[in-house]
């Protein structure tokens, strides 16, 4: 019997010291009040681990009795600890609201899909690059975005002028002219607009910007078929924000800029200036510009109106005013003579104004009016020749939210003018109008906790015309994804749809040779595309100090109907439609690795197999590497210090006369120590000094008549910078 006894009391005092088999938490933000998914909450003493699920929740099983602290962390939000004593009564849930970080104070949306969902419960698979890092490229090149992008896995910035410094943006290897450029969601940088896009969006006025690789026809019409990215700006607080930056480099580029922004209830407004100069700059002493001569400004001013809780209206207007001048740097700098001759030069003025209104019914569901009328004018001057252009664009969407309790519905239509009219008139005029409609819905489905569906359609009806033929085209692009989540750890997208690009003269190569000798459009017919994603991610914490994110992306996509670039018997180029494919396949792998978040160590890998079947011996499409890897490690302690270090491996090229270039590598560094409201920084890109004039000279021929080789690598080699940024 007194065995039994003293089992028994072994048995309750047990179960007493884990009477508490499930203790729930919910975890929410401070801010916006709504649930933090991917939260790690641990009991570090007993090795007690779970991650807080879609709605906030997170249950520690199996808590031994006694007074236990609970630690609560989520990248992006503070650090939290409770002091629980186990075994705890519990009807409801223990609430929990983290609070962000300096950093991330701003409320963060994902608007690339239209919805207001988190990206951890987005089925699109969407890439962000969040403020923090925008911050860290904007001390590295102020004056634009390009490194932005550059430095991102699977996207590349494709300088197609030696002397001037032009570039456009690849995603998945495909031309630049099929990736959508967005400000705010506004399509404002398309045909002729694109060539100098990257060179005059200023990263000071950002809080994110959004990526979706693919086809995203069924989101934004024309032009999305490799896909889409969108700079998002930032939005008034009722604490004022007030940001400036003086930057200077050795290669001779002056930034001088600011971003201010502020609302009460009423009212608030956002303000960007920036001013940008780059003296003429020759590192391989060949006589002709690495960097061109240019000088540049900025200005972007927009008024919020809130007239209640649920109406906003945005008003805004950005005006860009740039020149640019490379080539033979005696005649930049002394004027012309018999032995100096050859210039290029750019002038360009942008005017986008924009006009935004959204209303909310109910809790979630919005309608929203968005309207844009965009000016941009281009001259491009070389000797013996200037091709001198304006493009008009006028883009207007209205679309309506409908949110309900497992899904969510837009009902939207867009019209989409795009005219380009070239000054000089005459019978080999390059003019050229589309005209596009478009009508979509789009379903975002929770079917359960684990499978969220998104699934859309768009109806386009598109004319575009010039005074050699005019064409009328109707598209159905259909689009589906899905988000599975195995586990807390373990998820998965998948998604593809079609696509179409409508013809256009603007393109990488014909930007190369300034639109000289170049027919105007005649009986080519829109491009046509299918293709998908596939991917799979897993997330994980080790104890408090580690946080792992892993990402295994696969991509596919198909161009049929593709328009080519040919010459006839006089030496004139025309594009052409041919029914031979272009196909890009390959693979993006990325990882990112926290420690005590302190240490930041970011990979990302680029396996890319494009191949156009046009053209003859090798069909690789040229300039573009197979293998590309990308690796930075961060120190950073929140507002003190910070400091990085960046390498990227690019593999050879294929050039367009079938030579291959060689691979190699690249370095960088950066450091930035915080003073209270003022920062100093410094930076070195390409400190091993990689450039194409080290393998061969860019400039072939006689200085009266140059030419120039494909740009596959830096031209002006290693760059250093430095300056001050003020944040009040």
């Amino acid at each position: 019997m007194q065995k039994i006894f003293l089992l028994l009391c072994i048995f309750f005092c047990a179960t007493s010291a884990y009477a508490q088999s499930d203790f729930k938490i919910l975890i929410k933000s401070a801010v916006q009040k709504s649930p933090v998914e991917g939260a790690t909450v641990s009991i570090a003493a007993h090795k007690i681990t779970s991650i807080s699920n879609e709605s906030g929740l997170a249950q520690l099983s199996n808590v031994p009795a006694g007074k236990q602290t609970i630690k609560i962390n989520h990248v992006g939000f503070q650090q939290k600890q409770v002091l629980v004593n186990f075994p705890a009564d519990q009807a409801n849930p223990l609430e929990i609201f983290l609070d962000p970080t300096e950093e991330e104070l701003e409320e963060v949306i994902i608007s690339s899909t239209r919805t207001s969902r988190s990206i951890q419960n987005t089925p699109t698979r969407v890439e962000t690059i969040e403020l923090e890092e925008i911050d860290e490229k904007s001390n590295m090149r102020p004056a634009n975005v390009s490194m932005i992008l550059h430095e991102s896995t699977g996207i590349s910035v494709q300088q197609t002028s030696a002397t001037s410094g032009n570039a456009s943006i690849r995603i998945q290897g495909l031309d630049g002219r099929y990736t959508q450029l967005l400000k705010d969601g506004y399509a404002s940088f398309g045909n002729f607009a694109n060539g100098l896009s990257i060179l005059e969006i200023p990263p000071l006025d950002l809080a994110q910007v959004e990526i979706i690789k693919g086809p995203a026809s069924t989101l934004y019409g024309a032009g999305a078929i490799a896909g889409v990215v969108n700079f998002i700006s930032r939005t008034p607080r009722t604490q004022g924000d007030y940001n400036f930056i003086v930057n200077q480099s050795n290669v001779g580029q002056t930034n001088i800029g600011g971003f201010a922004m502020k609302r009460n209830e009423k009212i608030g407004y956002s303000l960007l200036a920036l001013t940008n100069f780059q003296k003429p700059y020759d590192v391989d002493k060949d006589d002709f510009t690495e960097l061109a001569k240019s000088r540049d400004f900025t200005i972007h001013p927009k008024i919020f109106i809130y007239p209640d809780e649920k109406t906003t209206l945005v008003i805004g207007n950005a005006f860009t005013q740039s020149q640019r001048t490379g080539g033979d740097i005696f005649l930049i700098k002394d004027g012309a003579d018999v032995n100096h001759t050859y210039f290029e030069t750019n002038k360009t003025t942008r005017n986008t104004s924009t006009v935004d209104l959204s209303l909310k019914s109910g809790e979630r569901d919005l309608f929203r009016i968005k309207s844009s009328f965009n000016y941009f004018k281009r001259s491009i001057d070389v000797p013996n020749y200037s091709f001198k252009g304006t493009n008009y664009n006028v883009y207007t969407d209205i679309s309506y939210l409908k949110t309900l309790k497992k899904q969510s519905l837009i009902f939207g239509a867009n019209l989409v003018y795009d005219n380009f009219r070239e000054d000089d008139v005459n019978k080999e005029s390059r003019d050229f109008n589309t005209k596009t409609a478009g009508i979509y819905f789009q379903q975002t489905w929770d079917a359960s906790e684990k499978l969220k569906l998104e699934s859309g359609i768009r109806a386009d009806l598109t004319h575009y015309y010039n005074r050699l033929y005019n064409k009328t085209d109707f598209f159905v692009l259909p689009r589906v994804s899905a988000l599975y989540k195995f586990n807390d750890n373990w998820s998965s997208r998948i998604g593809g749809g079609l696509g179409y690009k409508t013809p256009t003269l603007f393109t990488e190569q014909t930007e190369t040779f300034q639109y000289q000798r170049l027919l105007p459009l005649n009986n080519v017919s829109s491009e046509k595309s299918y293709g998908g994603t596939a991917d799979v991610n897993y997330r994980t914490s080790i104890g408090d100090d580690w946080l792992i994110s892993l990402n295994q992306m696969f991509f596919y996509t198909r161009i049929s109907n593709s328009t080519i670039l040919l010459q006839d018997a006089e030496a004139r180029f025309y594009f052409a439609n041919t029914t031979s494919p272009v196909n890009s396949l390959g693979m993006e792998s990325n990882a990112k690795i926290i420690f005590k978040e302190y240490f930041k160590l970011f990979a990302g890998y680029t396996y890319t197999n494009a191949k156009a079947k046009y053209l003859p011996v090798i069909e690789d499409i040229r300039l573009l590497p197979k293998n590309r890897l990308n690796l930075a490690l961060l120190y950073e302690k929140e507002r003190i210090f910070k400091f990085g270090l960046e390498g990227y491996f690019t593999d050879r090229q294929y050039l367009y006369n079938n030579f291959q270039t060689p691979s190699y590598w690249e370095f960088g560094f950066m450091a930035e120590k915080v003073f209270g409201k003022i920062s100093i920084f410094i930076n070195a890109e390409n400190f091993t000094d990689t450039r194409q004039s080290k393998y061969k000279s860019v400039v072939n021929g006689e200085h009266t008549n140059p030419t120039f080789d494909d740009i596959w690598t830096h031209t002006e080699g290693r760059t250093f910078n430095g300056g001050i940024k003020l944040k009040l």
